[in-house]
């Protein structure tokens, strides 16, 4: 593994692209559905951004929040607030109203960039169309920024990640500049991006996989391709045609491509690695990927928004320990703590706690929260994360992802977790998704999966694969799963489809 992580003195976000640039500046740095710009151009628009930031009276410190869909311009954006020492916001495009709000009353933005409907009814700042600003921006290249560049630190907060709104209040993690930039190269220590690679993006930049992508193709000096929407029947074809190497998914787009791929096999050999976030990818996934794209590797990764990546599993390692989600990032530490606190040992399941420089600075304007999740070592003053997660360490460190918080349970007196009675009702054939609910007030033990069996069918499947007290009482089977902006399943959905189902 390489273990050349970061450069001495923490980075700043801006630098990854400079350093880019300076090497391969006529290289793509981004594409869109309407064109590419060089490695130079983007550091020309973002020099332009922050100029326009400073000529509208934004200031260091000041939010912003951007709310595009996969464009090329949130990467100068981003970028150039980088430059201006102002904190980039991103969000959805398809976020509501009712969260919009919240956001906006939390993070108090000096202005809006995006132009939905949600927006314009509920931001009371100014908020400007990704068109007519860029026309502005445009014609600040080549101007110097009024007032002289901003003094930008490596403490300073580069970027606001709003979590996805599963809980009432708003919650955003606070990224700042060496946090991200050390993740971002430990990252990319492990997987290795590299010139002439070309990264096929469906991600949101809302969501922290799909924002780091934007890092990790600087760092590998390699090409980002943003895809828009589009159908889902036309991904091949646009893998294909943009010569995709390396393409981000989660598991909802893998089993999308495994699917496609299994109509047309080969018919995308340039990709050389998926790497995969958001939930378990199940073993049946893999195995099609595999077999649809022969020669690429498919690379488990485990983390949370609150330190980005926790582990990932070696590339060339891929095909060992099916189980694991590899080891921590370089230059970061990975303890199982118990409920008293104290370290356990390989092989025992407690809580994952994080170490390192990857450990992000807390919760915006949450310092109770803060603090119960940052905590503090009395011992080594070092701060530890608490991910709430749990799981264990192999004797050669190698982390096994047990469950989160919520996904561990009891019932009929046995400890058991979503994750196993989903992986189990993954390998049965004909079941293409699958979601466990933990047993609550209103409902037993159950589970929901995507396919075209029958219920009492995946029951009986299960009792071949489970202990008597991990087979759901419940099973109902779905067409096709909802899923939330980031392509995960949608749990308050199918929560209410339970509930609600005769």
């Amino acid at each position: 593994m390489n273990s050349t992580t970061h450069s001495p003195r923490p980075r700043l976000i801006h630098e990854l692209l400079d350093d880019a640039a300076a090497t391969n500046p006529d290289g793509t740095a981004v594409r869109d559905a309407r064109g590419g710009w060089s490695y130079r151009r983007v550091v020309e628009l973002s020099h332009a951004f922050a100029a326009w930031l400073a000529a509208t009276g934004v200031e260091p410190g000041d939010r912003i929040i951007v709310q595009l869909p996969n464009l090329r311009e949130t990467v100068p954006i981003l970028y150039g607030a980088s430059r201006h020492g102002v904190v980039f916001v991103p969000l959805n495009p398809g976020m509501k109203a009712y969260h919009l709000r919240s956001v906006l009353a939390d993070s108090e933005p000096k202005l809006v960039i995006g132009a939905g409907e949600a927006l314009r009814e509920t931001a009371d700042v100014p908020v400007y169309a990704i068109d007519e600003l860029w026309k502005e921006v445009e014609a600040f290249a080549g101007r110097p920024v009024p007032g002289g560049p901003a003094e930008v630190r490596p403490e300073d907060v580069a970027v606001l990640m709003y979590t996805s709104g599963s809980t009432a209040a708003p919650k955003a993690v606070v990224g700042p500049h060496a946090q991200v930039t050390f993740a971002a190269s430990a990252i990319n220590a492990v997987l290795g991006y590299r010139p002439g690679d070309v990264v096929f993006c469906r991600s949101p930049m809302s969501f922290d996989y799909g924002l780091y992508q934007i890092f990790l193709s600087a760092l590998g000096h390699a090409e980002l391709v943003l895809a828009g929407e589009g159908s889902d029947l036309a991904l091949l074809g646009r893998l294909q045609e943009c010569g995709a190497t390396v393409v981000p998914i989660v598991p909802s787009l893998g089993a999308m491509l495994t699917t496609l791929g299994r109509r047309a096999p080969g018919s995308v050999p340039t990709v050389r690695m998926f790497t995969s976030t958001g939930a378990a990818l199940p073993a049946s996934t893999i195995e099609g990927l595999r077999e649809c794209f022969p020669g690429a590797r498919v690379v488990r990764m485990y983390g949370v928004t609150e330190c980005k990546r926790v582990t990932i599993m070696e590339p060339e390692l891929e095909r060992e320990r099916p189980d694991s989600v590899g080891r921590p990032l370089p230059g970061t530490r990975v303890l199982i703590l118990g409920d008293d606190g104290s370290p356990l040992p390989a092989g025992e399941t407690g809580e994952i706690v994080v170490v390192g420089p990857n450990v992000m600075a807390g919760y915006w304007r949450a310092p109770e929260l803060t603090a119960r999740v940052y905590r503090r070592d009395a011992a080594t003053g070092e701060t530890r994360l608490h991910t709430g997660d749990y799981g264990f360490l192999d004797e050669d460190g190698y982390l096994y992802f047990e469950g989160r918080r919520d996904d561990m349970f009891k019932r009929k007196g046995t400890r058991m977790s979503t994750i196993e009675i989903e992986a189990a009702a993954m390998d049965i054939p004909g079941v293409r998704a699958a979601a466990v609910l933990p047993p609550g007030e209103r409902h037993d033990l159950a589970i929901i999966v995507e396919g075209d069996l029958a219920p009492h069918a995946v029951l009986r499947e299960l009792a071949d694969r489970l202990e008597p007290a991990k087979v759901p009482a419940i099973c109902r089977v779905l067409p096709f799963f909802p899923l939330t902006l980031n392509g995960k399943n949608e749990r308050k959905d199918l929560v209410r489809f339970l509930e609600e189902a005769p």
